[in-house]
């Protein structure tokens, strides 16, 4: 098999139908409502239109939540809230609907798909078809090492490749796409801020589970160490990918890149699934057309890598959780966006008299 170039991707993803979206708007202004009178809404659904290439435009029926779970050996350094190795923890409360992600999934009756692409535990404590891909057990230590080897990286990003294509296969219409990661914002922070040319202090935040003053001085020095072995990488997404990402960031990554392949759109959650957007967008400029932005965290990281890609967030609670929560909350948005462009009348035509 002949290495993996992302870069390739720049060919086979093209953009949502122009022509399509140029209806959409012509429809709009066509409806008994005023135009602009329901604000972004609008825009969100000449957005799917133009995804779908479809006037009116059909609605979100079959959405799914996809997981990419990993641990990151980062984390060992105490710049998480969560004990370094406890990702298990979080696939575990979302299988057992203890979660927030969970709890709004069951009440949006929308599945959820939790991959394991570098969870770090014992394959027998989590469901075989959770753990059937796992590409290894933990994330490398990124100040001081790799995170992965490049034949790990490739295939992690082909395991993402692949839960794309089932996802399209299978008719998924739409994605809500999260992470569980312990570790995952320090390795999802380096990205970003090499990807855009900035110093550790400015990307390092407070993780999902906020950390104290010192936690924040140990994450931002393992940023900034992480950032010297990242920078003479720049030129080779996946090389990247395996010096500063992990499994599951890398399976993110190839994710994103095949469901804009395949037309599948995506919502975006946190600073994690940002970063592997970043990343996904500097092998493939088009790909960003493919995806929302679904929330706005509070991580800096996040809103850098958001305003990189000119994707601007539809919800702003300062929901860090994670877990695909923040852009679950903003599906209804979309569906409604869908609703209101599908199942408005337009205005009666004037007779003369």
């Amino acid at each position: 098999m002949s290495r993996l170039n992302l870069d390739d991707f720049s060919d086979l993803i093209e953009r949502p139908d122009s022509g399509t979206r140029r209806d959409a708007e012509e429809r709009r202004e066509r409806l008994i409502v005023p135009p602009g009178s329901l604000g972004r809404l609008d825009e969100l659904g000449e957005w799917l239109a133009a995804a779908q290439a479809a006037v009116p435009v059909r609605p979100v029926e079959q959405p799914r939540v996809v997981l990419f779970a990993g641990d990151h050996g980062v984390a060992e350094l105490g710049v998480s809230g969560r004990e370094s190795g406890t990702a298990h923890e979080l696939v575990r409360a979302v299988l057992d609907g203890a979660s927030p992600v969970a709890v709004l999934a069951r009440r949006s009756g929308v599945p959820i798909r939790i991959v394991d692409a570098g969870v770090d535990c014992a394959p027998e404590l989590l469901p075989e078809d959770v753990v059937r891909h796992r590409v290894r057990r933990g994330s490398g230590r990124i100040d001081i090492e790799d995170a992965l080897t490049l034949e790990e990286a490739e295939e992690a990003v082909r395991l993402g490749m692949a839960i794309a294509d089932e996802e399209a296969d299978s008719g998924t219409d739409l994605v809500v796409l999260g992470d569980l990661s312990v570790g995952g914002t320090t390795p999802a922070s380096t990205l970003i801020a090499a990807l855009c040319g900035t110093d550790a202090s400015v990307v390092t935040g407070r993780g999902g589970t906020a950390i104290d003053d010192l936690a924040w001085m140990r994450k931002c020095a393992a940023i900034r160490d992480a950032l010297r072995r990242a920078r003479p990488v720049l030129g080779d997404q996946l090389e990247l990918l395996a010096a500063v990402g992990g499994a599951d960031i890398a399976a993110t990554t190839g994710f994103l890149l095949q469901a804009s392949a395949r037309r599948m759109p995506v919502i975006l959650d946190g600073v994690v699934s940002a970063a592997c957007a970043l990343v996904a967008q500097r092998a493939a400029f088009r790909s960003p057309d493919w995806w929302l932005a679904g929330q706005l965290s509070g991580e800096p990281a996040q809103a850098k890598a958001l305003d990189r890609m000119a994707l601007n967030p539809l919800l702003d609670h300062g929901i860090t959780v994670g877990e695909g929560t923040g852009a679950l909350l903003a599906l209804p948005l979309v569906q409604a966006a869908a609703a209101f462009a599908a199942e408005l009348p337009e205005r009666a035509e004037k007779t003369g008299g």
